[in-house]
C-alpha cells in the first residue's frame, strides 16, 4: 500500500514509523529538509522536502498512485488544502487531516467536509483526543494509562507497582492459581525502561509499569490485588483553560447527578474569560497555576485530583508537583517531550498524558481496515494493543490457545465469543469471528498480521 504523510513531526514520524514496519511503501514531506532527513535516515521510507500543498511536490512524493494521504503538518489550511489537491488533482481515494481550530470542528459546518466540498474522509481532533484521554485517567484514579476494548467489555490498565503491592515477587503462574476466578491477565511489563510481554514464570517486581487486562466487571478487584485502591473523584482542579482544558470541563459538567465539581486556573486573562463564558458551573480564576496562594483559593488541598493541561511541560509539571505538596492525593499532567516522562514517578506524578500517543492512536484508529477494529499505541509507539476479528483463513482459526506460536512479544488479553467476554486459558478454541484483543510489540506487528489472515490494510 502506498502512503503519503504530509508533516514529518512528531506525530507524522511516529505514524511513518508505524506503516513502514508494516512493509508499507511510505513516503514523507515536509518543508523543513531537516526532518525530512531524520525520517529518511531512521526509517524505510522516501522523503520529498516542499510544501505539501503544492501539486508539484504531492506529485514528486508519487500522488497519481497514492492510496492515502495523511495530513498531519501543524497548519490546519495546510492540512485541508493538501486534501483538497489530492481530491482534485490526483484522485487519491483516502484522506484524513489533523485539525486543531475548534470552528473547523464544530457539528454545525460538518458539511465542509462532503465529498463535493473539501473531501476529507477522516479529521482528527488532537485536542479532544488528548481531552477523552484526561477523563480516562480521572476515571481510572490509581493508573497511568487505561483504554476500553471489545464492546468496552475489556479495559487495559497501566499500574506501577508499588513496595505495598500484594503480589511482588510473585510469578504470574501463580497468581493465576491464587485468583482462579479473576478475568484479568498481565499482558506488559516494562522494567528499567524495557517494555517486554511476561512470561508464566516470570516475577513482578516493585518499580515495574505493567499492563493489565481485565473483565471491566473486575477492575477494581483487579487494582486491589496489586495494591491500588480506587479513590472517588468529587473535586477536580484544572489547571490550564485552553482547548483541552475546556473540553474536560465542559464533560465533567455533563456528567450525570452533577457529581464532579470543577475549578479551573488560566493564566491568560483572554482565555480564562472564554473558557468563564462557555461554562455553567466550573469556578474558572485567573492566576499562574504554580501560584500557592491561589491553589489554595481553588482549594487543592481539599481537591481529589489535579490535571495539569497548558501547552507548557515545566508549567504542568511544576504545577502538578506544587498540588501534591499541598494535599492533593492525585496529579495528572500533559507532557508533550517524551524525554519528560522518566520524571514522572520521581516527582510524585500519578499518570501523564502523551498528545502523541493519542493522536498516533487515534490516526491508527481510522486507517487500519480489514478485520481490524481497533488499534491503541502504547507508550512511546513500543506496542499496540490490537483488536481484530478472527477470519476463517486465520492460521489460529479453529485452534486451541495453547497450539498457537504466537511470538515471544505477542500476547492475548481477552476474546469475545458470541458477545461474551472469554478469559484466555491453553485450553481455550479460537474460532471463526472471535473477537481477539492482544498485546503485540512493535517489531511483531508484521507476524500478527499473518496469523490474523488481515493485512492490517487501510481500507
Amino acid at each position: 500500500m502506498k502512503v503519503i504523510i504530509c508533516g514529518a513531526g512528531q506525530v507524522g514520524w511516529q505514524i511513518a514509523r508505524h506503516l513502514s514496519n508494516e512493509r508499507n511503501d511510505v513516503t514523507v514531506v515536509d518543508n523543513n529538509a531537516d526532518l525530512v532527513r531524520r525520517a529518511t535516515d531512521s526509517l524505510d521510507v522516501q522523503g520529498v522536502a516542499g510544501f505539501a500543498s503544492y501539486p508539484d511536490v504531492l506529485d514528486r512524493a508519487g500522488a497519481r498512485d497514492a492510496d492515502m494521504i495523511i495530513a498531519a503538518t501543524h497548519s490546519d489550511e495546510v492540512n485541508m488544502v493538501t486534501c483538497q489537491v489530492a481530491h482534485s488533482v490526483f484522485d487519491v481515494p483516502r484522506k484524513i487531516a489533523r485539525l486543531r481550530a475548534q470552528s473547523y470542528l464544530d457539528a454545525i459546518y460538518s458539511d465542509l467536509y462532503r465529498r463535493d466540498h473539501m473531501p476529507i474522509e477522516v479529521v482528527i481532533s488532537p485536542e479532544r483526543e488528548v481531552a477523552a484521554a484526561a477523563l480516562k485517567r480521572l476515571a481510572a484514579s490509581s493508573a497511568f494509562d487505561t483504554e476500553f476494548f471489545l464492546d468496552g467489555k475489556m479495559q487495559l490498565i497501566g499500574i506501577v507497582l508499588d513496595e505495598d503491592c500484594p503480589v511482588v515477587n510473585t510469578p504470574l503462574r501463580q497468581l493465576s492459581d491464587l485468583f482462579s476466578t479473576l478475568r484479568a491477565v498481565v499482558v506488559g511489563v516494562r522494567r528499567d525502561g524495557t517494555l517486554f510481554a511476561p512470561e508464566p514464570g516470570d516475577q513482578l517486581f516493585v518499580g515495574d509499569d505493567i499492563y493489565v487486562m481485565t473483565d471491566v466487571r473486575d477492575a477494581q478487584r483487579t487494582m486491589e490485588i496489586f495494591g491500588k485502591t480506587t479513590r472517588k473523584q468529587e473535586r477536580v482542579v484544572l489547571i490550564g483553560g485552553g482547548n483541552v482544558g475546556r473540553m474536560v470541563a465542559e464533560e465533567l459538567e455533563a456528567l450525570p447527578n452533577r457529581a464532579i465539581r470543577a475549578k479551573m486556573i488560566e493564566k491568560d486573562r483572554k482565555v480564562a474569560e472564554i473558557s468563564a463564558d462557555a461554562l455553567e458551573r466550573t469556578i474558572v480564576l485567573h492566576g499562574d497555576g504554580m501560584d500557592a496562594a491561589l491553589l489554595r483559593e481553588a482549594g487543592i488541598q481539599r481537591a481529589d485530583a489535579v490535571l495539569a493541561v497548558t501547552d507548557d511541560d515545566k508549567t504542568n509539571i511544576l504545577s502538578a508537583v506544587r498540588a501534591k505538596s499541598q494535599g492533593c492525593p492525585m496529579a495528572i499532567a500533559l507532557i508533550n517531550d517524551p524525554t519528560l516522562v522518566p520524571l514522572m514517578a520521581p516527582l510524585g506524578i500519578d499518570a501523564h498524558i502523551n498528545p502523541r500517543g493519542t493522536t498516533v492512536s487515534s490516526i491508527l484508529r481510522h486507517i487500519r481496515h480489514g478485520r481490524v477494529r481497533d488499534v491503541y499505541s502504547l507508550g512511546d509507539a513500543e506496542a499496540e494493543i490490537i483488536e481484530a476479528e478472527v477470519l476463517s483463513t486465520s492460521p489460529i482459526a479453529g485452534q486451541d490457545l495453547r497450539d498457537v506460536d504466537f511470538p515471544e512479544g505477542v500476547l492475548l488479553g481477552g476474546i469475545l465469543k458470541n458477545g461474551e467476554l472469554v478469559k484466555p486459558v491453553g485450553k481455550t478454541r479460537i474460532d471463526e469471528g472471535d473477537i481477539i484483543a492482544l498485546f503485540a510489540l512493535s517489531k511483531d506487528v508484521g507476524e500478527v498480521e499473518r496469523l490474523l489472515q488481515v493485512s492490517i490494510d487501510y481500507f
